[in-house]
Formats: structure tokens, sequence, C-alpha cells
């Protein structure tokens, strides 16, 4: 068992806090409103320490950084905005998904990650789309 740390429950109450997955720099940004002199390294050594004592879940998008959420949360999916690069959780899964199988193959679990805009993404989308018919 590791010590506690106040690095350590900086970054803890950081990620409890968000609601969802964080990169590492976005942790140590929000971490250091609680320890001023926390540095990268710290904190990626701090996560894997959480990973290892089962605190800490990773999030893997595809062609991005991990992020890391806190276990725990039950089954979820995720949404990449492909605009301000965010990660939003999405509750719960829909029961026709694990159709989607195979015959004869056995599911272990499954992962889902939506791409496109969030709300706030394409509602500035839609702003700018409509500003650029009134020039």
């Amino acid at each position: 068992m590791q010590r506690d740390t106040r690095q350590r429950r900086a970054i803890r109450e950081v990620v409890m806090v968000q609601a969802s997955p964080l990169t590492p720099l976005e942790i140590l940004t929000e971490a250091q409103k609680l320890v001023a002199r926390l540095g990268l390294a710290t904190v990626y050594r701090n996560l894997r320490m959480l990973l290892d004592e089962g605190f800490l879940r990773e999030v893997l998008i595809p062609g991005d950084s991990p992020r890391y959420e806190q276990a725990g949360k039950g089954h979820h999916h995720h949404f990449f905005c492909f605009r301000c690069g965010k990660v939003f959780e999405i509750a719960g899964c829909r029961p026709e998904v694990n159709t989607l199988v195979p015959a004869g193959y056995i599911q272990e679990f499954h992962e889902l990650t939506f791409y496109g805009s969030c709300a706030g993404c394409a509602l500035e989308v839609a702003e700018e789309s409509g500003n650029a018919g009134t020039r």
C-alpha cells in the first residue's frame, strides 16, 4: 500500500468531481489549484499507482492520449468531440448492442466511442453557418 500524499489526494479529488475522463495535463492543471507545486511527472507516477490500486480506470480514445476517470462508475460509453477535444460520458448501454456479436463468439465486454461535435461546439457551428449567410 502506497503512502497517501497530498498530491495523490489532490489528484483523487480532481478526478472525483469531474463528469468526464481527463488527460494527465487536465488533471495537473486542476490539481495545481490544490497543490501549487505539483509537477507532471508526479501526476503520471500517481496515475499509475491509482490505476494499480483500482481507483482509476484508463479511457482509450484511438489516436488520442489516454484519459482517466474514477473506476466503479458502472457501464457507460464515451463521446469524443472533434472540435474541442473533450470526452463526455454517455450513461448506460442499449441491450441491442449485444446482438451485434457474431454467432459462436463469446463477448467479455465492450466499449463504444461516439465521435462528432458536442452540444456546445455544434451550437457554434450552427451560429457560424448562420452568420456566414448574412455577410
